[in-house]
């Protein structure tokens, strides 16, 4: 049920903006456990697709075949920071695999990490690909592309066997018929793929009991909540998260206010997605769904407390507001 707006922007006890979300939480037979907004929501699964769509460098031996290690498998599924190990471990996974920079076909943007911008501002050095927060994710499309023996250069493209490949991935862990999923271009060139709010997690709960037998999702699994710095970065919700619930829980972000992962030993998975797609209220709102399924422990909300909770300041820093969720998931437990 829903209680209340989603998220809602609070000044001075009035509340001046609201943000819909809708949240699933499915069990890997598809049941819903719990929802709040629209579960029927038809949406981009964006960059939270990416554990998905990583999973055939394990099933394919791609990973031990050029020596991946596994903080660079956790990389392949990052939307990253652009940080100094991030450019370090894409170039890394190029490198293994025998291409360069020049095979990424995602375009430059300026890095999420203040520290790069600046540098590369300050020595006047041009935007790469490889400051692209998807580089990890292309890095790894490259090395599977040139281990299948598909052409390299346009691997990106939605005709290429590598993203047919990617589809058959959503497909196979939602349920959906490939011809039935809806098929866009994401910001970093790739195809991204369409799906309900409730089939988002879904596949996110079929893949996290998969994960909980081990096998290829195991692996995927275990490198992210292994190495979460690599997924996202400094003061990211899916590294802190992932960090401080000690395996408990993964998640993987996504642009326009999308969130999914999932709790291996139970099964789960969960799904959430804001409506006007803002990102302040993503946070929020993927921070109050891990409190409701009950995958943090004290030291762990505690730690993701600012991110679930942010105050608002103003230019004095003095805090003038805050951003907090108005729902809770009331999970029916089987």
């Amino acid at each position: 049920m829903l209680n209340g707006a989603g998220v809602e922007v609070v000044r001075a006890g009035v509340v001046e903006a609201t943000h819909t979300v809708h949240a699933v939480v499915t069990d890997r037979h598809g049941n819903v456990l719990a929802s709040v907004g629209s579960p029927e929501l038809e949406c981009y699964l964006r960059s939270a697709a990416k554990p998905l769509q990583a999973l055939p460098l394990v099933e394919e031996g791609v990973d031990a075949r050029f020596g991946f290690s596994e903080e660079e498998l956790a990389l392949c599924c990052a939307s990253h920071q652009s940080e100094q190990a991030h450019l370090d471990g894409v170039r890394s996974i190029l490198s293994k695999a025998g291409l360069s920079d020049s095979d990424l076909r995602c375009g430059p943007h300026i890095p999420y990490d203040r520290a790069q911008t600046i540098a590369i501002l300050r020595e006047g050095r041009p935007l790469e690909a490889i400051h692209n927060n998807c580089s990890g994710k292309h890095a790894g499309m490259a090395a599977l592309a040139k281990a299948m023996g598909w052409p390299v250069a346009d691997y990106h493209l939605i005709d290429h066997p590598l993203q047919q490949r990617m589809l058959h991935e959503v497909s196979r862990w939602s349920g959906r018929s490939p011809d039935s999923i809806k098929i866009g271009v994401d910001g970093c060139g790739v195809a991204c793929f369409g799906l309900r709010v409730r089939e988002m997690a879904t596949a996110f709960a079929r893949f996290a009991a998969a994960a909980g037998e081990g096998g290829g999702a195991g692996r995927i699994v275990a490198a992210m909540t292994a190495h979460p710095f690599m997924v996202g970065g400094t003061g990211r919700l899916c590294t802190d998260a992932m960090t401080h619930g000690r395996g408990r829980v993964f998640l993987k972000t996504g642009a326009e206010g999308t969130y999914c992962g999932g709790v291996p030993e139970r099964g789960w998975g969960f799904a959430v997605k804001v409506g006007d797609g803002a990102v302040r209220a993503a946070d929020v709102a993927m921070v109050r769904v891990l409190e409701c399924l009950d995958v943090l422990d004290s030291d762990a909300a505690e730690a993701l407390e600012e991110q679930g909770q942010p105050k608002l300041r103003n230019t004095l820093d003095d805090v003038v507001g805050e951003v907090r969720a108005n729902f809770r998931l009331d999970l029916a437990r089987s």
